[in-house]
C-alpha cells in the first residue's frame, strides 16, 4: 500500500486487514480534481462489534504488559511514521486539498504527540502519603479503562487522531479509529504503520462508515470512552448520546475564531500572520481566523494591507509547491460556503475581496474558491457568529479594547482568540478576560504544542478533559486510591 491510489478502503480488525461486507459505498474525491481517489465503505454494526470484540480480547494482556514495554512500540512507531512522512503529506493533500507544506506541518504535530506518549513512565505515576493515620498509608494510581475509540474529522485526517491513539495505547488501553468518510485513505497508510510497529492483535483497530458506523460505536457497550472532533452539533449529539449510556466523552465543536488588532500592533507581521491564520488550510481548521476586530487607527492600515494579502494569495492545487492554498472539501461546502458570502452581502457586508466563481487552470473540476474579505461585518450579522468553515474573513470595527474583548466574548464558541499589540497591559487585559481555550498573543494560529492539552471553551468543547498531553493520560485512566494497614504481629495469624 505504498502507492497514493486506494481503491477500496478496507476495514483493519484485530490484526488484519478486512475488506468490509457493507453495501453501501461513498467515493473519495480529489478536491481539487474532482476525480475519484477511491472508494469507502459504510461499515455496519456487526463489524464495528468485531472490532470491539477484538480490542476487549486484546486488552487484559496488553494493559499488564509493563508501560515502559508498550512505549517501546510507540518509540517504533515515531521513527516509521518519520520515514513515510512524504507518502502521508501526499495523500492527506489529495484527499483533503491542504498544500503539501500544510500537509507535512500536521505530520509533525502527529509525531510529536506520540513522542509525547513515550513518556508515559512518568505521566503515568501516581501519589502516595505515608501514615495519614497511625499505621496507615494511602496511594493513588492511574489504571486503563479498556476499549476507547475516536471519531476522527475530514479536515485533519494525518494529525487528529493521534491527539488521542497513542496515549490511550501507553495508558494500557486498545483501540478503535473511525476515520471521517470523507478522507479515509490518510488512515489507510497510518494503520499500515501500525502493522510495520509490531502492535499486537486487537491493540488497534480501523472501520470506516458514515452515521451508523459513529451511532454503532457511542451505543456499544464494550466501549468505555469516545473522543470527536467535528462540528459543534454534531460535538453535542455526541456527547449526550455517550453520556446517557456511561461513557467517558471528549467532544471538540466548532468555533469562530476572533483577532483583535490594536493600533500598536506590527503592521506587516499582523497581515501575514492573519493572513495564514483566516486562509491557510482553505479555513478549514477549527483554529482558522475568522473575524477581525480592528481597533481605533489600526482599521485604517490593516484593511487595506489584508486586502492586498488575500488577492494575492496563490490558490490552486496543493501538489505544486508554489500553491498558498488548495481547494474546500467538496462541492458541498463550497456551495454553502459561497450562500454564506451571499447572506452576508444581503445583511450590509462590503466585499472588499470577493472569491467566488474561482477557476484554477487545469482544475477546472476542483471545488475553489478564492481568499475572501468582508467588511462592515456587525453583531447583528449571521456571519458574526456563524462558523463558516472556508476561506472567508470578517472584518470589523470598534474604538476600545474592552469593546473588542466583549465582541470576542458575545459569541456562542471559545476555541481560540488572538490579540496583536506591543503593550503587555493590552495583552494581558485579553488573555485574562477573553473566553476561549487556546489565546494567542502576536500569534495567528495558537495551537498548543503536545505537552499542553488542546484546550476548548463555550460551545468549542463539551466534556472535561481535552486531547493531548496530561489531560489526554488522565482522560485515558481511571484512579484507584488504596488505604492500606498492616499490623505488626499481622504475620503471627498465618
Amino acid at each position: 500500500m505504498s502507492d497514493t491510489s486506494i481503491n477500496l478502503a478496507r476495514n483493519y480488525i484485530d490484526g488484519a486487514w478486512r475488506d468490509s461486507i457493507a453495501t453501501e459505498f461513498l467515493p473519495v474525491p480529489n478536491p481539487a480534481t474532482g476525480q475519484a481517489l477511491g472508494r469507502v465503505p459504510l461499515s455496519i454494526r456487526t463489524e464495528i462489534d468485531e472490532a470491539v470484540q477484538a480490542a476487549a480480547g486484546a486488552f487484559p494482556q496488553w494493559r499488564r504488559l509493563p508501560v515502559t514495554e508498550r512505549v517501546q512500540f510507540l518509540f517504533r512507531l515515531k521513527d516509521l511514521l518519520e520515514q513515510d512522512v512524504e507518502d502521508l503529506a501526499r495523500t492527506i493533500t489529495m484527499e483533503c486539498g491542504k498544500t503539501l507544506a500544510e500537509s507535512r506541518g500536521e505530520l509533525r504535530r502527529a509525531i510529536e504527540n506520540v513522542e509525547m506518549a513515550c513518556g508515559a513512565p512518568a505521566l503515568l505515576q501516581g501519589e502516595f502519603s505515608e501514615d495519614i493515620a497511625a499505621g496507615i498509608d494511602e496511594f493513588m494510581m492511574r489504571q486503563p479503562l479498556g476499549v476507547c475509540a475516536c471519531i476522527c474529522p475530514f479536515n485533519f485526517p494525518g494529525m487528529i487522531p493521534f491527539w488521542f491513539l497513542p496515549y490511550a495505547l501507553a495508558c494500557g488501553n486498545t483501540y478503535v479509529v473511525k476515520p471521517s468518510e470523507r478522507v479515509p485513505l490518510t488512515m489507510q497508510k497510518v494503520f499500515v504503520v501500525l502493522q510495520k510497529a509490531g502492535l499486537p492483535k486487537g491493540v488497534v483497530n480501523l472501520v470506516n462508515g458514515g452515521k451508523e458506523t459513529v451511532e454503532a460505536l457511542l451505543d456499544h457497550p464494550g466501549i468505555r470512552a469516545i473522543s470527536f472532533v467535528g462540528s459543534t452539533p454534531v460535538a453535542k449529539a455526541v456527547y449526550a448520546r455517550a453520556a446517557a449510556v456511561g461513557k467517558r466523552a471528549q467532544c471538540q465543536g466548532g468555533a469562530k475564531n476572533p483577532i483583535i488588532v490594536l493600533p500598536d500592533a506590527d503592521p506587516e507581521m499582523t497581515t501575514r500572520i492573519a493572513a495564514d491564520s483566516a486562509f491557510g488550510c482553505a479555513g478549514q481548521r477549527c483554529l482558522a481566523a475568522s473575524l477581525v476586530v480592528t481597533v481605533g487607527e489600526a482599521r485604517g492600515w490593516f484593511n487595506e494591507a489584508m486586502a492586498e494579502a488575500a488577492s494575492s494569495r496563490v490558490t490552486g492545487y496543493g501538489l505544486d509547491e508554489a500553491v498558498q492554498m488548495g481547494p474546500v472539501i467538496s462541492e458541498q461546502s463550497k456551495e454553502r460556503i459561497e450562500r454564506l458570502i451571499c447572506r452576508g452581502l444581503e445583511q450590509g457586508a462590503k466585499p472588499l475581496v470577493d472569491g467566488r466563481g474561482a477557476v484554477i487552470p487545469g482544475c477546472e473540476k476542483g471545488f475553489f474558491l478564492r481568499p475572501t474579505l468582508l467588511e462592515g461585518i456587525r453583531p447583528s450579522h449571521e456571519l458574526a457568529t456563524t462558523e463558516i468553515f472556508g476561506p472567508v474573513l470578517g472584518l470589523t470595527h470598534v474604538e476600545t479594547i474592552d469593546e473588542a474583548v466583549a465582541f470576542a466574548n458575545s459569541g456562542p464558541y471559545g476555541n481560540m482568540a488572538c490579540i496583536f499589540t506591543g503593550s503587555g497591559a493590552s495583552a494581558r487585559k485579553f488573555r485574562s478576560q477573553v473566553e476561549a481555550g487556546n489565546i494567542g498573543i502576536n500569534i495567528g494560529v495558537a495551537a498548543p504544542m503536545a505537552f499542553f492539552p488542546f484546550s476548548g471553551a463555550k460551545e468549542s468543547f463539551f466534556g472535561d478533559l481535552h486531547g493531548q498531553g496530561r489531560h489526554a493520560i488522565e482522560f485515558f485512566t481511571q484512579t484507584k486510591v488504596v488505604v492500606e494497614r498492616w499490623p505488626k504481629d499481622w504475620s503471627r495469624k498465618f
